[in-house]
């Protein structure tokens, strides 16, 4: 009898080991998915130019593949039951590895998008898919610690992303900024079907999969990423934007209704009901609008108003992912032992503080300028991200954790989109005004004016008198377009900064913290 019961045990040592190295592999797919946007984002003109793109049509390299993900990061509930969170990671780490081979060789613009799509919609499935394997390969006592890792993962990124795409497009060429995810993919491609739980497909669902629905979430959730990306440039009362909010206002209407009252909904969206996972949810998105929001305003600052390429954008940012991997280990220390609301609320007032404080930078703001608010928000942004996790999908039956975290990283990502809208109407939209209150001042000889362009004072007060005011005026105007710039960008600091402060209120409507028990029945 006792070698019955060794033995299990021994297994499950076995098994777990096993269960950790397909879990990395996992967070190893998610990483370059995640990466992929931030490397491809610094190679976007060299593409441009190889491939013969005009300016206009150059974002669609970036919005198409962003479109695929977001549609797909929900779709990953129903996705699991088919396939199993197995063959579902196999599935998408090996369709988005074909896919980074045919952007690698794309020879024309069609080529590349159609590849984009294939490549994002993959690589939304691989998102949501490791937050799920947390809860459903690891027990209770080892969340925390799987928990850790993915958020490392899913926040680094970004952070490291200008630099290694900055590094990859200097040393060798835009092409690697896809080949780069071929090798990493194979290993995961090959490896985890003999790593992860053996459980069963079922193709069944299929006969189950709501069409009508899911073209509803299609059509909903790209009209919304497309009339974001037009609201800024075209205005947000613009017929296109208007015309595609509407779309997506209807659809998505139709979308909610049809699934609430559907025996098999193609997302499960009755798990809203649940306090903790909704609050959650809602924390997400801001966590979402503060994250992507941050690590777009820095290199368009730094570009722009600092004059920096990628690489030095890219080593400045690198002070965010330091402190994030300094500050992993301690808050899944903590994490596992206090309350979540108060270890969410500590992360977004301090988040607050370090985007806050940002506000306040200067027009010749650089690395050490930036160091302590990146530091920060590093520390911040993991506190920010792990408690919630717990949060919202802690106290969930297992089969509701893949819909339910297809949800939870989908309010991330609409958080993100809709920041870096409202970001870029700030961004060109203030700029204007401004500059004209610049040149107004300067205009009424205001020495103050002339300081906050950095142009110099003598000059200003004395110019040369041969020179001519054309000449004045074209050697004037560009900083104060950069002056203006940096005014603006410091306004959407404080936009975010007010966005962490809602989330830090919305914590405290959570409820009582889950314990496991509480949406079980237990």
């Amino acid at each position: 009898m006792s070698e019955a019961v060794a033995l299990p045990d021994d297994a499950t040592a076995k098994t777990t080991i096993k269960t950790w190295l397909g879990f990395i592999l996992m967070c190893l797919g998610m990483f370059m998915a995640i990466l992929d946007i931030q490397v491809v984002a610094t190679s976007l003109p060299a593409i441009q130019q190889a491939l013969d793109i005009s300016r206009d049509a150059m974002s669609w390299i970036q919005t198409a593949y962003l479109i695929a993900e977001i549609i797909a990061i929900p779709l990953t509930g129903w996705l699991t039951r088919v396939l199993t969170l197995r063959w579902l990671f196999v599935a998408a780490i090996s369709i988005f590895t074909a896919a980074s081979i045919g952007c690698a060789f794309s020879d024309n613009f069609a080529t590349l998008i159609s590849c984009r799509v294939v490549q994002g919609f993959a690589g939304g499935a691989l998102i949501p898919a490791v937050f799920s394997a947390v809860f459903l390969l690891f027990p209770l006592r080892l969340h925390p610690l799987a928990t850790t890792l993915a958020g490392i993962v899913a926040v680094l990124a970004p952070t490291v992303g200008p630099v290694v795409g900055g590094w990859i497009t200097e040393t060798w060429s835009w092409h690697w900024l896809f080949l780069i995810n071929v090798a990493p993919g194979l290993v995961a491609a090959a490896a985890t079907p003999f790593l992860l739980p053996q459980d069963k497909v079922n193709f069944a669902e299929f006969k189950n999969l709501d069409r009508l629905s899911l073209l509803l979430m299609a059509s909903a959730l790209a009209a919304l990423e497309i009339g974001l990306k037009q609201a800024p440039q075209d205005g947000w009362l613009a017929p296109r934007p208007l015309a595609l909010f509407a779309v997506s206002l209807v659809t998505g209407w139709i979308f909610v209704r049809r699934t609430i009252k559907a025996a098999h909904p193609v997302v499960e969206l009755t798990t809203l009901s649940a306090r903790a996972f909704a609050v959650g949810c809602a924390l997400s998105f801001c966590l979402g609008v503060g994250l992507f929001g941050s690590v777009y305003l820095m290199p368009v600052f730094l570009a722009y108003v600092r004059r920096h390429d990628a690489f030095e954008i890219g080593t400045i940012m690198l002070v965010t992912g330091v402190a994030q991997l300094v500050t992993a280990p301690i808050a899944g220390y903590f994490e596992s032992r206090l309350d979540p609301r108060k270890l969410s609320a500590f992360g977004f007032a301090l988040f607050a503080v370090g985007l806050g404080l940002s506000f306040f930078q200067s027009r010749i703001a650089d690395f050490d300028e930036m160091f302590w608010p990146q530091v920060l928000r590093g520390i911040a942004i993991m506190f920010c991200l792990l408690p919630p996790t717990r949060l919202a999908l802690g106290a969930l039956m297992p089969p509701q954790v893949p819909d339910a975290s297809g949800l939870f990283n989908l309010m991330r990502n609409l958080g993100g989109a809709i920041g870096i809208a409202v970001i870029d109407t700030i961004l060109y939209g203030r700029s204007v005004g401004h500059g004209e209150a610049l040149r107004d001042r300067l205009i009424a000889g205001d020495v103050s004016a002339a300081k906050a362009i950095g142009l110099d004072v003598q000059l200003f007060l004395h110019p040369p008198p041969d020179v001519t005011q054309a000449t004045i005026e074209s050697y004037v105007r560009p900083m104060v377009e950069r002056a203006a710039f940096a005014m603006s960008v410091n306004e959407a600091w404080a936009l975010l900064s007010a966005v962490a402060l809602v989330a830090l209120a919305l914590v405290w409507f959570a409820g009582k913290p889950p314990d496991g028990r509480a949406l079980r029945g237990d």
